[in-house]
């Protein structure tokens, strides 16, 4: 009898704090919705200090994944963004969000190649013009 109970009580912890956490989840989302990302991430970190492990933790770093990608948060931050996606495939490649991690994974990797590759066009370019001053500037000394 006192194992039974002990049992439910168990259970009812637990269905208590998966009831906290879709909670936390939910407010998550409103917040990204009125733009306060800081107070999302917040949500979607208490779900992970929870369940750091386990599902919904793999919501939470979804969530803050995405949060970390959005072009309308000031701090948006690509690297961030791809650890918590690739986080997420690691620990929890069974999960519904593992998928379209994988997707966002692949879109700020080649997002991140571009950054580079235009980059190295543009020293390029920024070369390219002082070999031209340079050749302008000999043209005027030998016109001279």
């Amino acid at each position: 009898m006192i194992l039974i109970s002990l049992a439910g009580c168990a259970t009812l912890k637990e269905m208590e704090a998966k009831r906290e956490t879709r909670k936390y989840l939910i407010t998550a989302q409103k917040l990204v919705d009125q733009g306060d990302y800081e107070g999302s991430l917040k949500e979607n970190q208490k779900v992970l200090s929870l369940y750091d492990n386990a599902s919904p933790g793999d919501e939470a770093l979804f969530n803050a994944g995405l949060i970390y990608a959005h072009p309308g948060y000031p701090k948006r931050d690509y690297q961030k963004s791809l650890d918590h996606f690739k986080r997420l495939v690691k620990v929890f490649p069974q999960s519904p969000f593992a998928g379209q991690a994988k997707i966002w994974i692949g879109i700020l990797q080649e997002n991140e190649r571009l950054k580079r590759e235009i980059e190295e066009l543009n020293k390029t370019i920024n070369k390219s013009k002082q070999v031209d001053i340079e050749i302008d500037e000999k043209k005027k000394e030998l016109s001279k």
